[in-house]
């Protein structure tokens, strides 16, 4: 397995290392080591500060004469308005309008991107970005720099306090920027997105930075104290944080033979990008075109609030009135809100919020709940 820059840290702070997409990953960090396991650190996450190795990701430089418009052709959504500074979340569609990954795009230059993918789809996705270059005679050039670099996210409600102790830029940049900054003579660029519902940043920096700046972290951040801003955080808090926040992950809520438009990401498609100045139609553009002029897809992502503390699983079936209406996409029992959620793909007729649903779990039981307004809980208006 790969190891990312981080893995000392993981392994001295207690981290339980397993396998994701190829990368010898933490899951949790254990009490053995300090940790308090995915419900402290998600906890740590909504509270104060969570710290998340996210360099697995991969992190893909694509600059040149025709960087844009090949940017424009892979992306749902548009590119040539972007100021530079700005990062953008995106699908890259299939002819079928499928999802063959979400990224997020960030505008260096006129002509100098870098993309962020999921790592396991950092091969295919490059695969991706290079045949849709020679087919459309693009001259740009298609840099994979996940292996030369880190990527940190640091995420929280107090997070944005404690940067702003050292930096009077970064806690200025609005949602979905970036700044560039040199640390001695390397560039690192901090962004301003997010994965988890809070407020925080992202640190994409050279490997040979890591150790430096990780010593400014454990400084600044108390990562090694007790009373400690930031802790580490695994990739079992990420996924419930991601969930109480809505937001979709691929493999459960995005996939090849999932139609973009069911995704519950409207937002990141722009299907009229074509008719307006510069802008051209993007891979499986006409795909969707058909599907929503069509009626749309026959359902759509949807949040769940479910009874008990029993926890609904991938490929549950969703019921409402004796008649299946959907399929559990995710699920978990919420640390932030003290009961069951969950995310699937519920029949049309039955999105209303409030609509009353069951779970059926396979063993002759089901679990009782309804339709809920997707986040579950964002900062801004609490549970």
């Amino acid at each position: 397995m790969l190891r990312t820059p981080l893995h000392k840290f993981h392994v001295d702070h207690g981290g339980k290392m397993v396998d994701f997409a190829g990368w010898e990953m933490p899951l949790l960090y254990t009490p053995a080591g300090g940790g308090g396991g995915i419900i402290a650190e998600h906890n740590q996450c909504r509270t104060s500060g969570g710290l998340f190795d996210v360099s697995h990701m991969g992190r893909v430089s694509i600059k040149g004469r025709h960087a844009r418009r090949l940017l424009e052709r892979v992306c749902s959504r548009r590119i040539s308005d972007m100021q530079t500074g700005q990062c953008r979340y995106s699908l890259a569609c299939n002819e079928r309008g499928g999802v063959h990954d979400d990224i997020i795009v960030y505008r260096i230059d006129d002509d100098d991107f870098m993309v962020v993918v999921n790592a396991s789809n950092r091969a295919k996705m490059l695969a991706h970005f290079e045949g849709a270059a020679a087919a459309g005679d693009l001259t740009c050039k298609i840099d994979d720099r996940t292996e030369s670099t880190a990527m940190v996210a640091i995420q929280g409600p107090k997070v944005m306090e404690m940067v702003g102790k050292f930096s009077r830029e970064i806690p200025a940049l609005k949602r979905y920027r970036f700044a560039v900054k040199n640390l001695v003579i390397m560039k690192i660029y901090v962004s301003r997105t997010g994965y988890t519902g809070e407020d925080g940043v992202e640190v994409i920096l050279p490997h040979a930075a890591v150790g430096m700046a990780m010593g400014l972290i454990l400084k600044d951040a108390g990562l090694d104290r007790e009373d400690g801003i930031v802790k580490p955080c695994g990739l079992g808090a990420r996924d419930s944080l991601r969930l109480e926040a809505g937001m979709p992950l691929y493999g459960h809520e995005l996939g090849e033979e999932i139609n973009a438009l069911s995704c519950g990401v409207d937002f990141a498609i722009s299907l009229d990008k074509d008719k307006e100045e510069l802008g051209e139609k993007f891979i499986g553009q006409d795909a969707l075109l058909l599907a929503r002029d069509e009626g749309g897809p026959l359902r759509k992502v949807a949040g769940l609030a479910l009874g008990g503390k029993r926890t609904a699983r991938q490929g549950m079936k969703v019921l409402s009135g004796g008649k299946e209406v959907g399929v559990i996409s995710s699920g978990c029992l919420s640390p932030t809100l003290g009961y069951p959620i969950a995310m699937a793909f519920i029949d049309k007729d039955a999105l209303a919020e409030g609509t009353a649903i069951e779970v059926d779990t396979g063993k002759d039981a089901t679990i009782a709940g309804r339709v809920a307004k997707l986040p579950f809980y964002n900062p801004t208006r609490g549970k």
